[in-house]
Formats: C-alpha cells, structure tokens, sequence
C-alpha cells in the first residue's frame, strides 16, 4: 500500500481488534475474513489496539503475549503488510495524544449514555476506572487519524462510531475542513455465528464454559468434540426451522465455510442424524482452520521476523497519523 495514485483514489477503511484473548471462529467467519477480502477493494489499515486493552487489568507477560499473538493470527489468515497497513496502537504516539484533544471536544452526557459503559462497569465493578468511561474517545483518535471513509462495526460497536462521527462533525463545525466523517461499512458476507452451547447469544470467547466457542488455534480433537456437543434439538432433521437455533447455527457455520446454500445443506443431510451433520461441520471447521494455524506456527516461531512487520506497518501508520494530529493541533491554535 505505497503512496501511489492507484491508492490514493481507493477509499480508506480501518478495523482495529484488541489482543484481550484467544480469537474465534465466530471473530473469522463475522469479521475478519471479511477484513481479508476487504484488501481487494480498500486501502486498508488494521490496528492490534492494545490501549484499549488495559481498561481492564492484565497480567503483563501474559498480555505481551497475546499482542504478539494477535498479530501472527491477522498476518496467518491473510493479511498482506505488502498491500495494506497492519501496527500496534500503542506503537504510534498520536493515538493517545488525539485522544486527549478529542475528549476536551466530547460531553459528558455523551460518555454517560454509552451502553457498553455500562455493562463493562457491571461486569468489573472493581475496576471501573475513567480509562472504561472514556475510551468511545480513543476510538475516535483510532478513526480520525486515518481519515477512515469506512469503519466495519457489529451491533456492539454502532453506539462508538455514531460517537466518532459526532466528535467529527463538531470539530469540524469549528475548525473548517479537518477530519474524515467515517460511514459504517456492512459487508455482504458475514456469519453472525453463535455459542455452541447456548444458541439465542453470539460466540464469545468471554464465555465461561469452554465448550460454547471455538477458538482459531484449536486443535482438530478440540474441535471435533465441541462440534459433538453442540446442543440441537429432539428432531434429528437438518434443517433450517423456527425453535432449532442450534441446528440453525450449525447450517449457517457449515453454509459459510462450504459455500452450499441452506437448501443444499438440507438435501446433503436428508435422512441423517445430527451426528453424521455435527461430524460433518467439525471436519469444515477443521479443514478450513488448518492453514491458519500452520502459518500462525510459523510467524510465532520467528518474533524478530513478527515484529520487523508490524514495527514496519507503525512507521507507515505513524506517518499519515501524524498529518492528521499536526492539522488538528494547528487549527486549535498549538504552535506545533
């Protein structure tokens, strides 16, 4: 992704995925494959956003860890450094100095309002500091840094870009022409996958009982099993139908990996149990993570090698970065 003409009429697009545990194959198959095909037709830049990370407490080595890991898992399932910008969040200053600005230019009702908020505070009542209560703001220096034209947001995350896009437009009502306002990008492919063990709710990888999610890193015998125990339902038919959210979830995880239709899946199983289909979509499942988890071994294996790439995507991040804050802090009146 050089400075070329060719890039510079595409339009920009930027997801960012924090590196708080082991991504799943409801994380791939709703959103980061997309993040894979999205290269063809963006330019592209993915962020590991390890600030976001601490609001609440991680055990360091462990953390570390996982930053690493993260990005190996992006670089395995297909994202290309040669063609779109892959950094550390906290590799690249200016986020948190834009961050900074950006909230002297926020309400606090606004903050008060925002219902992710409010759950994280229910759910670490121990810990529920002002990084918790802010952080809508810092990603809103995540977007507007890159003059981002596309965010891809889940339902979750819809509340935080209507934030950034308010941010945006208020700055600019006082400043003139300064920041990007960034539209939702809804992909046209993309699995809402949800828990293997409780099917009304999505596949989290924060779920307490190990066998409602599938991890990318899985072993095939993890896998094949937690498919085993997925719940269905008393019918033994393979179809899609009101009340079988188990069954459905399971044609929708099998349909997205295969590339059959529902109706082709339905015909595929005719006349068979759940055990041949749960076989089945445990065998998709493995075939389809299996080249993901042979490159991940290799980019793990080689740190140096790992960092060179995402030290080398901060540089390119830092730069465009960089314009945008410079702008900023001009318009204020900084001599900067």
């Amino acid at each position: 992704m050089n400075e070329t003409t060719e890039t510079a009429t595409r339009k920009r697009a930027l997801s960012c995925i924090q590196p708080s545990g082991a991504l799943t194959l409801g994380n791939y198959l709703g959103a980061l494959k997309n993040w894979v095909q999205m290269q063809d037709d963006f330019d592209c830049i993915y962020s590991v956003a390890d600030l976001h990370t601490i609001t609440v407490r991680q055990e360091p080595a462990k953390f570390r860890a996982q930053i690493y890991s993260t990005c190996a898992l992006l670089l395995a399932i297909g994202l290309d450094p040669a063609r779109s910008i892959l950094f550390v969040q906290s590799d690249v200053p200016a986020h948190a100095q834009l961050s900074w600005v950006l909230g002297c230019y926020t309400q606090f009702g606004e903050m008060s309002r925002m219902t992710q908020f409010k759950d994280k505070s229910a759910r670490h009542a121990e810990n529920v500091n002002v990084g918790l209560f802010s952080y809508p703001v810092l990603m809103a220096a995540d977007i507007l840094l890159y003059q981002a034209d596309f965010v891809p947001v889940g339902a979750d995350q819809k509340q935080h870009l209507e934030i950034a896009r308010d941010i945006a437009v208020r700055f600019n009502g006082l400043y003139g022409d300064v920041f990007t306002v960034p539209e939702p990008y809804i992909p046209t492919t993309g699995a809402s996958v949800k828990s293997l063990q409780d099917p009304t709710k999505k596949m989290s990888k924060s779920d307490e009982n190990p066998n409602a999610w599938i991890a990318l890193l899985d072993t095939p015998e993890d896998i094949m099993r937690k498919c085993k125990r997925a719940v269905t339902d008393s019918q033994a038919r393979v179809c899609i139908g009101e009340g079988k959210d188990g069954v459905n979830n399971l044609i929708g995880i099998y349909s997205a990996l295969t590339g059959r239709t529902p109706a082709q899946i339905e015909a595929e199983f005719d006349g068979q149990g759940y055990g041949v289909f749960k076989q089945r979509v445990g065998e998709a499942i493995v075939e389809a993570l299996r080249p993901i988890r042979e490159r991940y071994a290799d980019y793990i294996a080689d740190k140096a090698e790992l960092e060179a790439i995402y030290r080398a995507g901060a540089e390119r991040a830092a730069k465009i970065a960089g314009r945008t804050l410079g702008k900023a802090m001009r318009k204020i009146g900084f001599a900067f």
